[in-house]
This record gives structure tokens, C-alpha cells and sequence, in this order.
């Protein structure tokens, strides 16, 4: 088995990818037979995300010791998420305005799928402060969590000598997570076989001919977002560090992404090669990417403009300058509440198609049509969600002098 271990990792998950899509498209339905592995992979990924969310937040914000710091990064952080948001929302406008993605589009044979309602944003901040935050770790509350780990990790720096002990005990309980993620990373390649086989077998390629135009939209506008916004505006002119190594470096939580269509599923990876591969410091991984896996959406944000330029050119409805205003600012801020969850984007659609006259029953007549086919099309924008993560937490590490250049700039062995 030497020669496995001695491939490297986001190969071994490639090499899982491609042929797990050529057996799911042999075997057809019968891949559904195999979907456990890829189930029980996904299942030892989010297993790992709360306690690895508020082991290195509490760490990181505990490493930081100086609160300021904590500030510092936080500000720029936020208002890199919400530019790189922007920025994708204005592409995915763009490219379904050029392609036109919804004329001739035809919703006679959709069934019409109900759509849950936004959460407002009074109960969004109320879901951060958690009542019980053993509570909201049992449930996943991924906000709650950060929250609390942030007042753990300042508590730690208050308290001073008297908090060393502790502060130590979340460094090491932080590191034995780091190791975990990647005994767990190691068994990747059959959990993406089986995932990306499954989707094959069951969807297969034909099941883009309905969407056809749609999909080409999500390809490009995903393509743009990950190589020019992310790979050459923040790695390139912001961090002021050449894209490839970056791109190279963050392979496997792009492979793992791609497979599992769930940013917060590739938290643990992201976090693990952010500070392997980038040389991004353990305080400014373990606090911009737990935060980035729930605000940063920013394939999620593009997507959801593109479904709604969808639904305007299906249903006729012509669009003013000022609609276009509309639609970017309302997804801007609606995509930093969607579930970092496959298909998440799809919930807040609702709000965003509602603001341009698109009635409720016309809106679950767009989630009926494209519910079938999008776990390809999330796969594909998730791409975008996992980059924009990574990418800014590198330029925040490098603003703030919290990142080994020499790691970034080491060449794979």
C-alpha cells in the first residue's frame, strides 16, 4: 500500500472522481447501491465540524492575545465577504443576461416544490446568541457555536496567567482535531467514488439538456468568480502572491467541495490545508474559514442571481436598471444567510424573486423545474464558495503578518 499513500492526496481524489463518474454512468441506477460509503463519508466530515469549529476559534482567538487583533481581522474579513459577495452576485447577472438562460424556457412538465420562507433578519441575529451552547452545538448551529467560541477564546485572554492552562488545553484539543481531519481526509477517495457515482447513475449527463443554458451560466459564472475575482483580484492584487501555488495548495478541499456539495462539510479541509499548504497562521484560519463556511456563499450568491434572471426571462417579466439594483442588493445580503447545506441556495430564493413581482406559485414552479437537476449545478457552484473562503483568509493572513510565505511558495514533493 506504499505506493498509495505516496500519490498525493487531491490526485488519489481525482483519479476517485473520474472514475466514479464513468461507473455511475455504466452502472446507472444500480450505483444507488454504493451510496452509503459516500454517505458515511459525509457523515465523518460534519462529525468534525463543531468541535473542530470551537476548538480552533477558541484556540485562535486565545493565540491572538491581544483583542484588537481579534477587531482587526474580523473587520477586514466581513468586508471581504461582503465584496467578493457583490462581485459574484454582479457576474452571475451579467452571464445570464448574455446567455439568457430562462427565454424558451418551458415549466410544463415541473411540479411545483414549496419553498420555505427566509429566516428574517431579527431571528438570524437572535440565532447567534445561543440559550444553550451545549445546546447549539447538539443542533449544528454553526453562528451560535462561533459565537460562544469567541467569547471562550477572549475569556482565555482576560483571565491572563489564570487562563493559560486553558488556553493551552484548546491549542492541543485544536491540533488532535487537525489530526483527525486528516486520518479522515485519507479515506476521501472512496467516499467521492461513491458519491459522484451515485449522482451519475441517478441524474446522468442527459439530465442537462433541460438546463442546458442554465448550466452553461453556472460553468462560466463559477469558472470567472474562482479564476479572476478570487484567483486574481484577492490572491494576486490584494495578497500580492502569485495565484498557482494558491490553487494548488487548496486542491483537496476543492475535490471534497465539489463531491459533497456542502461548504460546511469542507470546513475541516479547508482549515487543514489553509495552514499545511498556505501557511495561513492557526489564529486567522481558525477564525475566517469557520465564518466564511456560513456567510462566505459566494457560488450560492451567483447562483441565486442567475435563477432569478431564470425565472424573469421564463415568466416575461422585463426588468429596469433599478430591478437590477434590486435583485444585487437583495442576494448580496440574502446569501450570506443560506445553509451551507447541498441545494441550500434554493430556500432563499424566494425573497430575492418576490422583491421583482414573481409570485410565490410561480416561484415553486422554478424550484420544481430546477430541483431535479441541481445537485450537478451545486457542485459545481460550490466551487466558488470554497475558494472565496480560502482565498480571503490567505489575504487577511498576509495583511495582518500571519502567514509563512515559504510555506505558500513550497513546491509539492
Amino acid at each position: 500500500m506504499g505506493w498509495w499513500f505516496g500519490v498525493a492526496l487531491w490526485k488519489r481524489i481525482l483519479g476517485a472522481l473520474v472514475l466514479g463518474a464513468l461507473a455511475g454512468l455504466a452502472w446507472g441506477e444500480g450505483a444507488t447501491s454504493i451510496s452509503w460509503i459516500g454517505e458515511l463519508f459525509v457523515r465523518l466530515i460534519r462529525m468534525l465540524v463543531v468541535p473542530l469549529v470551537f476548538l480552533t476559534i477558541a484556540s485562535g482567538v486565545a493565540a491572538l492575545a491581544d483583542p484588537k487583533r481579534l477587531g482587526s481581522i474580523g473587520v477586514k474579513t466581513l468586508a471581504m465577504y461582503v465584496f467578493t459577495t457583490a462581485v459574484a452576485v454582479t457576474t452571475g447577472l451579467i452571464v445570464a443576461t448574455l446567455i439568457g438562460p430562462g427565454i424558451g424556457a418551458s415549466f410544463a412538465d415541473a411540479v411545483p416544490r414549496a419553498v420555505t420562507p427566509p429566516t428574517d433578519t431579527a431571528r438570524m441575529f437572535m440565532e447567534i446568541i445561543p440559550d444553550n451552547p451545549i445546546g447549539a452545538m447538539a443542533e449544528g448551529k454553526t453562528l451560535a457555536v462561533i459565537f460562544f467560541a469567541v467569547l471562550v477564546g477572549a475569556g482565555v485572554i482576560a483571565a491572563g496567567k489564570g487562563g493559560e492552562k486553558i488556553r493551552d488545553l484548546l491549542a492541543s484539543g485544536s491540533e488532535v482535531m487537525l489530526k483527525i481531519v486528516g486520518f479522515v481526509m485519507e479515506t476521501a477517495p472512496f467516499g467521492v467514488f461513491a458519491l459522484i457515482a451515485v449522482v451519475m447513475g441517478t441524474s446522468g449527463v442527459s439530465s442537462f439538456i433541460a438546463v442546458l443554458k442554465l448550466g452553461l451560466c453556472v460553468v462560466v459564472g463559477s469558472a470567472i468568480v474562482t479564476l479572476l475575482v478570487h484567483g486574481l483580484i484577492v490572491v494576486r492584487l490584494m495578497a500580492w502572491l502569485p495565484p498557482l501555488p494558491f490553487f494548488r495548495g487548496i486542491a483537496d478541499a476543492i475535490m471534497v467541495g465539489f463531491s459533497t456539495s456542502s461548504s460546511s462539510a469542507t470546513l475541516p479541509v479547508a482549515i487543514r490545508v489553509a495552514e499545511r499548504n498556505l501557511g495561513v497562521s492557526p489564529p486567522v484560519a481558525s477564525t475566517v474559514l469557520p465564518l466564511g463556511a456560513t456567510i462566505g456563499m459566494d457560488g450560492a450568491a451567483m447562483y441565486v442571481a442567475m435563477l432569478t434572471l431564470f425565472a424573469a426571462q421564463a415568466f416575461g417579466v422585463d426588468l429596469s436598471l433599478a430591478d437590477y439594483f434590486v435583485i444585487a442588493a437583495t442576494t448580496t445580503i440574502v446569501a450570506m444567510g443560506v445553509a451551507p447545506v447541498p441545494s441550500g441556495s434554493l430556500f432563499v430564493l424566494a425573497a430575492v424573486l418576490h422583491a421583482i413581482g414573481i409570485t410565490p406559485e410561480q416561484t415553486a414552479i422554478v424550484v420544481g423545474f430546477i430541483l431535479p437537476f441541481d445537485r450537478i449545478l451545486d457542485m459545481i457552484r460550490t466551487i466558488p464558495n470554497v475558494t472565496s473562503d480560502l482565498s480571503i483568509a490567505t489575504a487577511v493572513a498576509r495583511w495582518e503578518g500571519e502567514m509563512d510565505v515559504d510555506v505558500y511558495h513550497r513546491k509539492e514533493t
